[in-house]
């Protein structure tokens, strides 16, 4: 089987990057050194591509009544054109199809960042639901065709001096914008370019959106302006210790959102229906989302080691695990029963041996600070 590429195959086979199969994806997991790309995001600037996201346009006069539907977080909170919003989008068994970010671009344009993985399920159940609710809306993916768009993630403390020296006209439109936003700007060399103030490590920065045809030539001048390429490896150590979840490894279309520590970005309070509602309101929450910090030598936290909670029959699992580079522990994220607290100590089952972990609060670390010990 051929793996899909994105427009910026080419930069990271000349810049010597190791490349994986990723779903299907052929896509780079580091550089050279994975450490050195963590500690660039941590401490500097660093970036990554995510192109193989999937950008959807949703066009039409009732794109907010059928996204009201749609998600279970509550798009009627996005009142001012490029606001953002994070949601899951549910089956009716209340479960996650995927999860996903919304961008309010206006009344009749709703923009949303799908997974890579997810992106044709996405796509098809929203337009089953548009018939289904005779919505008559356009929905587009932007990921294939002449109107494809790419995704870099720039991210890291000096992330925005970065991107305003690489592309000027964005400083205006971005100086002064908060965490959650979008706004576009009009560069001469790179087209109209999407600036979100959103991302996946922990640290400030920007998801920048551009045509895929300009997405190479954006790359290669951020590379040259010392921004630091950065892969896979060090994506998913740094999203670890931000304590952000991975669809399809900490939550998918088995799993209650509720049970995956994503209460809070689901609105059941207000009288909207939505997909999925009636089936979470009936589950309710069954387990708990923690962080665990390994207290004992002799292994490293990985998905699917059993959590064993002392005095209790019932059993937790690790969902996601690493060995950190900031905090040099081994850290995971895990679902464990309901009356297990911050500050408890767990076992956990590495191979033949029971190892103590702590139960801490997430994140592990984020705007470059631990935050758990």
């Amino acid at each position: 089987m051929t793996l899909k590429a994105t427009p910026l195959n080419n930069a990271h086979r000349a810049a010597g990057a190791r490349m994986v199969d990723f779903g299907d994806w052929d896509m780079p997991v580091n550089y050279g050194s994975q450490i050195e790309e963590h500690n660039a995001v941590r401490s500097d600037v660093g970036m990554f591509d995510v192109a193989h996201m999937c950008v959807v346009d949703i066009k039409g006069d009732n794109a907010r009544a059928f996204l009201r539907g749609l998600l279970a977080n509550n798009v009627d909170k996005l009142q001012v054109s490029g606001k953002a919003l994070y949601s899951c989008m549910l089956n009716p068994e209340g479960t996650v199809i995927d999860d996903l970010i919304v961008y309010f671009i206006n009344e009749s344009w709703f923009r949303l960042v799908v997974n890579a993985g997810t992106a044709e399920k996405d796509v098809a159940w929203m337009q089953q639901q548009n018939v289904a609710g005779n919505h008559g809306l356009t929905i587009t993916q932007r990921r294939d065709g002449s109107n494809a768009m790419a995704l870099i993630a720039v991210q890291g403390p000096n992330a925005r001096a970065k991107v305003w020296e690489v592309i000027p006209e964005s400083k205006e439109a971005t100086a002064d914008m908060k965490p959650f936003n979008v706004a576009f700007a009009q560069s001469a060399p790179l087209g109209e370019a999407m600036i979100a103030r959103t991302g996946y490590t922990g640290e400030d920065g920007f998801e920048i959106g551009v045509a895929a045809d300009k997405a190479e030539q954006l790359w290669n001048a951020l590379a040259a302006a010392g921004v630091k390429p950065a892969g896979l490896g060090a994506r998913d150590t740094l999203r670890l210790e931000a304590g952000m979840n991975l669809y399809g490894q900490d939550m998918d279309d088995t799993v209650n959102p509720l049970d995956a520590g994503l209460a809070w970005t689901i609105d059941l309070v207000a009288e909207r229906d939505f997909i999925g509602k009636a089936a979470l309101q009936a589950k309710g929450q069954n387990a708990q989302f923690v962080g665990l910090i390994l207290r004992e030598k002799g292994g490293v936290l990985r998905a699917h080691q059993k959590v064993i909670v002392a005095g209790s029959d019932a059993t937790g699992e690790i969902t996601s695990g690493t060995f950190s580079p900031t905090m040099q522990q081994a850290i995971a994220l895990a679902r464990v029963p309901m009356g297990v607290n911050v500050g408890d100590t767990v076992h956990v089952e590495i191979r033949d041996k029971k190892l103590a972990a702590s139960v801490v609060k997430l994140p592990f670390v984020r705007n470059g600070k631990i935050l758990a010990a």
